[in-house]
């Protein structure tokens, strides 16, 4: 029998070559398989304006994909997710020797599990440097022995650092290695709405089956367990889901924004609880760890980044992850949308002008010289004075060429707040940095250390 979902994911592969690769993120990537019905397959998208969209301009790409899979599939039909019901109720199996067949009993039975994970979140394409290397060892071991020496296992970051694409990778591990494991990925928000069902309802069917889901699991995965704090109940459930877990030896992973010992507020005996195992961090990215997230980000999408590119995002993006692939896909769809190639800063700060300015808009002209006397370790009225040490005059160059980087300000407002000054001493300031910036690997990394600190307050 052939699996709707395996049969799209062929077609999927062979599309993202065909269509272009912002159109196809957009459009096809998001489409989900529903069911084969008569010699169809029944995609569908999440509206009925996507719909218009796609049957308009994809359609017929994908009908060819589809038939040159395998000819016995002769039409693609997009729906709705209000339409996708009526399709499930006339659903056929596809055997591969027999065409279509009414949907029986049978067939149901043997339909394969589906991966419940995302399979872009693997350990083959976590991008590793040494804000993270720790914790995905540490997942890793995890993931080859369950239930083993880090049991529980707790992971704590900021958002969009790599936990959820931790936890996903090691589901996907399991799900190929081990597809009998039973591995329960939830986050802490859906445990306490299940209870409030419970509750709620109260129904001993629906109980048995709450206790048996979580019970029955031998790899549990709670994300964001910061969020229990103040709910009693859920704490008390979880606190029992816990004890007959472990107890059993079935290894249970947590994540949250704080460490074990920062949630105070959240029951001792579960952070006590917490800290039996192994507790691990995720920092920000350094530089060079960003750099290459993005440059494997722009792999996957058939993106060429410049190395310029790159380095402007990754200084210009200093909080997460996530926000650094925003802007990515903002200059993948502006070169896109423009027919232009994007490799150069200038063109980069273009593409991402919005993001900038309101970066700008947080940060003024004091914030810079601050975050420039703490770094060298020098004060405020040293660097405003007419000094010519050389541990003075860098620094001031270099603040005098942030200013002129990050905010819009006129060239002789900066010259009177540096004692004084004309323009073209500013002028020489900035085009010195610059320079510098062009041949000397120690001054790239100090500004753009400096920039991360500034763009991070």
């Amino acid at each position: 029998m052939i699996n709707v979902e395996d049969f799209w994911s062929e077609a999927k592969n062979k599309l993202s070559i065909t269509i272009q690769t912002i159109s196809y993120e957009v459009w096809i990537d998001k489409l989900q398989p529903v069911c084969f019905v008569d010699g169809a397959l029944i995609l569908c998208t999440i509206s009925q304006t996507a719909k218009r969209t796609i049957d308009s301009k994809y359609l017929d790409s994908i009908k060819e994909v589809v038939s040159s899979i395998n000819s016995s599939v002769t039409d693609v039909v997009i729906t709705t997710p209000d339409k996708k019901d009526e399709f499930i109720n006339k659903q056929s199996v596809f055997l591969e020797h027999e065409g279509f067949v009414t949907t029986d009993n049978r067939s149901v039975a043997s339909q394969p599990k589906k991966c419940p994970f995302l399979e872009k979140y693997t350990f083959e394409n976590f991008v590793e440097g040494k804000s993270n290397t720790y914790a995905l060892a540490a997942c890793r071991t995890v993931a080859e022995e369950p239930g083993g020496r880090y049991n529980p296992l707790f992971i704590y970051s900021g958002v969009g650092l790599g936990k959820t694409h931790l936890l996903h990778a090691i589901g996907n591990f399991l799900y190929k290695n081990s597809p009998r494991t039973n591995v329960l990925y939830v986050s802490a928000e859906t445990l306490m709405n299940e209870l409030i069902s419970v509750i709620r309802n109260k129904s001993n069917e629906e109980n048995n089956r709450f206790r048996e889901k979580y019970r029955s699991c031998d790899v549990l995965m709670i994300d964001d367990v910061q969020f229990l704090i103040g709910k009693d109940a859920t704490q008390e459930a979880f606190f029992h889901i816990f004890n007959d877990l472990y107890h059993a030896n079935k290894q249970i992973i947590i994540t949250s924004d704080k460490s074990p010992k920062d949630l105070t507020t959240l029951e001792e005996r579960l952070r006590t609880r917490f800290g039996w195992g192994l507790t691990v961090d995720i920092q920000s990215p350094d530089m060079e760890t960003r750099i290459a997230i993005l440059k494997n980000k722009a792999a996957q999408l058939k993106f060429t980044l410049s190395d310029d590119v790159a380095e402007f995002i990754a200084e210009n993006a200093t909080s997460n992850i996530r926000e650094m692939e925003g802007l990515l896909n903002k200059i993948v769809f502006f070169s896109s949308l423009t027919n232009s190639v994007i490799n150069t800063r200038e063109l980069a700060y273009e593409a991402l002008s919005d993001f900038i300015e309101d970066k700008k808009d947080t940060v003024d002209a004091s914030d810079i010289v601050e975050t420039v006397c703490k770094y060298f370790n020098i004060t405020q009225a040293d660097i405003f004075s007419k000094k010519k040490t050389k541990n003075i005059v860098e620094p001031r160059m270099i603040a005098i060429y942030l200013i002129t980087e990050i905010l819009p300000m006129p060239l002789v407002q900066i010259g009177e707040m540096f004692g004084g000054r004309d323009h073209t001493t500013v002028i020489h300031a900035r085009d010195k940095v610059a320079e510098e910036l062009r041949s000397d690997p120690k001054m790239k990394i100090i500004v753009a250390d400096l920039k991360n600190m500034i763009l991070k307050r």
